[in-house]
């Protein structure tokens, strides 16, 4: 095809312009090779004296590279089990590490009780382990009985690789993720940094902590058992199917921990054995014991172990002159983004540099923060971007910023019995401790004469918070009043408590009022021009154990100034062309104007390739990046006949949307090309017409009917009616007499199968649907395979994404499975469903390919 004069000149410039941004930026990622784990047990022999026997379950997998490579320990999440584990150890296996993941003990298929990282229990099964390492022929060795070896975890996990490193010189590495530093001080927290012993009982939290674990407990490490029968033990081989009240009321724990925690949670306060308790299973009872390179990794949504919690380990660990790099991420224990990937890449560089000696490995900054970086043009979702400084500031921030608030001062209630109670965050609804976050309901709520505010006026410049702000109160009254002070963010559509966070503290009123300084919650987040800080101090919060007895106190400003920390040092690297990226603009205009100076076609504008002129589909090289660099289709190739209908099959994030998108000329691809029928796909290109689609959900103007909804839709074409063979196409969707309805009356289903049939007006040769089965029920997803086949029978093609194995597996003749951006599997679905074609040869089943990525997207 040929565009006269301007448009001639702007498809070349376009085209000029993707081709060689993208062959700058562009990069070779290779993809992973699954490997295989075997199962084994580890019998080890602990207690304070040495005599307990306990069984652990294990899997070790061998590193794919051969010979003798460094190995890691992967340690789960309160609640999870060595399965919780399988995608990362695989994935670490495939980057050269012997791998060894366990079920700790009272978890999974693993024999003995819990005891929370005790010094006498788990860290001597972490010794056990590593002395099991140290006798295989495919761990590297640093000496006899000395393997080179790294540990990482997250929340228990990542409590047990600081306690463990603590304990043995022999491990080299660790990466503790979203973890404490002081268990007391994480369940007894006090703003006012007198410890835990003043501190205010974190009761939903160690409810879940302390008696209902996780619900994905189970006796035989599966997902389906109840919380109460993964901890008393009941379902085991040899257990009673009824527990016994001393199960009940202990579960899997060990006693002395079980009755440590009825007692506080009787009374709501802390005595001096559960403080010392709880503290001998924390890095605060080893300073100056952990003196090896540590990557923490700590969640920004996490009220179960704030960014403090962080902050206390990477100055103890800095102290000893070890490296410590730390990275606050979107995820926690209260959900956000748990960027797996980039945690996950993290992780492996921190090791590659650590264990294995690769200059490489090194690159990751000393202090990396997570911010949004805007919504994806493609997928339309979050990117984060990452922020990094040169150095880590700690709390306290590099620079120091003064905000004036204002107030007077205001009485408060604490009610009978403390309730109804304030919400900041309502904990447990999601990862609960294993780990990965999405868990808590973040809805702010202060309940009407409990709480006193005190704002600042609209700010005249953005404000950046890096780190724990701190204002200075006066309570006044009488007796022991316990205090929630959380900092909102005012001034948009509703008020802001940023991550949910609170800052609880207890403080002894007095009539001539007692001043304290209360040190509020971490948080990164920056305050737009125009709004506001506002300071909440109320009586009472839904997550804590409050006083039962009424009282009143009034709140005031000891000090109007609010200390608000920050670190202009974290800058976030640029994530395209650098220096040269002026010169494009210029380059296109001048392009532009020798075209149309010269009136010569662009060679490649409409050209066909004869060859694939019969071809519905090729896809070569293609690539498109986010707005921060990261890849969403990366290198991916593949290619579409007559007569199939293809299933292109990944977990959510694989990339399939942003490639529909691209096939239709919605978004521009940053590399490689789609070509329809032999010819290139642009915006607006004519072979576009040959094709029909159905991405990202169906809308209709609702007072119309279907029959109305379809032909105004293609009326809106340009085309003539004749052309959009109506009948034909609503005969296939099998509509019925829905179609004279007003679409508001349609349920979910037909709303799908209205869209449908709208993609299908004109008959295209090439059909485009995306998670065509969406809120279907069964009979009605029955019915909408039966409809693709019939459609791909008649010499079309169908191409259909899906995240469901399943119903790729009942409705495709072909399949191409996706996983980060990347190509992991092509081939007919009956081929896959036996021994698959890997692309990178012989490989495992396509149940077993897709379950991998589904636990590593996870």
């Amino acid at each position: 095809m040929t565009f006269p004069g301007g448009r001639r000149a702007l498809a070349t410039v376009a085209t000029l312009l993707v081709l060689v941004v993208g062959g700058l930026i562009w990069a070779l990622w290779p993809g992973d090779e699954p490997v295989r784990g075997r199962d084994l047990t580890i019998p080890v022999l602990d207690g304070p004296a040495d005599d307990q026997r306990v069984t652990l379950d294990a899997t070790f997998f061998p590193p794919a590279s051969g010979g003798r490579a460094p190995a890691v320990l992967l340690a789960h999440g309160f609640g999870g089990s060595k399965d919780s584990m399988r995608a990362q150890a695989a994935r670490l296996a495939a980057q050269g590490y012997a791998v060894l993941t366990w079920s700790a003990r009272g978890f999974g298929r693993s024999t003995g009780q819990i005891a929370l990282n005790s010094p006498d229990y788990e860290v001597k099964d972490v010794r056990r382990l590593v002395d099991w390492l140290a006798a295989r022929p495919e761990v590297r060795l640093d000496g006899p009985g000395d393997p080179r070896v790294g540990i990482a975890g997250g929340s228990y996990g990542g409590a047990i690789a600081l306690m463990a490193a603590a304990y043995d010189r022999r491990i080299d590495a660790i990466v503790p993720q979203i973890t404490w530093y002081d268990l007391a001080d994480a369940l007894f927290p006090d703003a006012t940094g007198r410890g835990p012993a003043e501190g205010v009982f974190k009761k939903m939290w160690a409810g879940i902590f302390f008696s209902a674990g996780a619900d994905r407990l189970a006796p035989d490490g599966g997902a389906d058992a109840s919380a109460l029968a993964a901890l008393t033990g009941a379902g085991r081989a040899g257990t009673a199917a009824v527990p016994t009240a001393d199960q009940v009321r202990c579960g899997r724990f060990l006693p002395s921990i079980c009755d440590m925690y009825q007692t506080v949670a009787e009374t709501g306060r802390p005595t001096q054995a559960a403080v010392d308790m709880l503290r001998r299973s924390s890095p605060v009872s080893v300073p100056g014991r952990i003196r090896i390179p540590t990557l923490l990794i700590q969640g920004q949504h996490d009220s179960l172990f704030p960014l403090s919690q962080a902050d206390a380990n990477a100055r103890a660990i800095a102290a000893t002159g070890a490296p410590v790099e730390v990275a606050w991420y979107d995820g926690g224990h209260d959900g956000g983004d748990a960027e797996p990937d980039w945690a996950a890449d993290r992780t492996t560089g921190w090791f590659d540099h650590w264990l294995k000696g690769s200059a490489a490995g090194g690159d990751g900054a000393p202090f990396t923060v997570s911010r949004d970086g805007g919504r994806d043009p493609g997928t339309r979702r979050t990117v984060l971007v990452h922020a990094t400084s040169a150095a880590y500031p700690g709390l306290g921030g590099v620079r120091q910023t003064r905000v004036e608030l204002a107030g007077p001062e205001q009485p408060v209630a604490n009610p009978p019995g403390g309730s109804p109670a304030s919400v900041s965050s309502v904990p447990g609804f999601g990862g609960l401790l294993g780990g990965a976050g999405g868990g808590s309901v973040s809805v702010a709520l202060d309940m009407p004469g409990q709480f006193a505010a005190f704002e600042s006026a609209a700010l005249a410049a953005p404000v950046q918070v890096t780190g724990s702000p701190t204002v200075r109160i006066r309570v006044y009254g009488t007796g022991e009043a316990t205090l929630f002070a959380k900092l909102y963010d005012t001034g948009g559509a509703l008020p802001v408590l940023p991550s949910s966070l609170v800052a609880p503290l207890r403080v002894t009123a007095t009539e001539s009022g007692t001043p304290v300084t209360v040190t509020l919650p971490a948080v990164d987040r920056r305050f737009d021009a125009g709004h506001r800080f506002r300071l909440v101090v109320s009586t009472t919060d839904m997550g804590y154990a409050t006083p039962a007895a009424p009282a009143v106190y009034r709140i005031g400003l000891d000090s109007p100034e609010l200390t608000v920390p920050s670190d202009p040092a974290l800058t976030t690297p640029a994530t395209g062309p650098a220096w040269w990226t002026w010169v494009l603009p210029l380059v296109a205009v001048v392009v532009a104007a020798v075209l149309l100076l010269t009136g010569r076609a662009p060679r490649t504008a409409g050209r066909t390739d004869d060859d694939l002129a019969d071809v519905p589909l090729v896809i070569r090289d293609l690539g498109k990046r986010y707005r921060n660099g990261e890849k969403a289709v990366d290198g991916l190739s593949f290619r579409v006949e007559r007569g199939q209908v293809l299933g292109l099959l990944g977990p959510n994030g694989a990339g399939k949307t942003t490639t529909m998108r691209m096939l239709m000329g919605l978004i521009h691809p940053d590399e490689g090309e789609i070509r329809i029928f032999g010819t290139r796909v642009v915006p607006g290109a004519p072979v576009l017409s040959r094709l029909g689609s159905f991405v990202e959900g169906p809308g209709f103007l609702p007072h119309l009917t279907g029959r109305a909804n379809l032909d105004l839709y293609w009326r809106a074409t340009g085309r003539p009616a004749e052309d959009a063979r109506m009948e034909e196409a609503l005969e296939i969707a099998g509509l019925g007499a829905a179609l004279d309805r007003a679409v508001r009356t349609y349920s979910q289903g037909m709303r799908q199968r209205l869209a449908i049939a709208q993609a299908m007006l004109g008959l295209p040769d090439l059909l485009v649907l995306d998670e065509p089965t969406n809120g279907l029920d069964p009979p009605q997803i029955a019915e909408m395979r039966r409809v693709l086949k019939a459609y791909a029978e008649r010499g079309r093609t169908v191409i259909v994404s899906s995240h469901l194995l399943g119903e790729v597996e009942q409705t495709c003749s072909h399949v191409v499975v996706m996983h980060r951006g990347r190509l992991v599997s092509a081939g007919p679905v009956g081929d896959l469903l036996g021994a698959t074609t890997h692309v990178n040869g012989s490989g495992p089943r396509l149940e077993d390919v897709f379950l991998d990525l589904i636990g590593e997207s996870r």
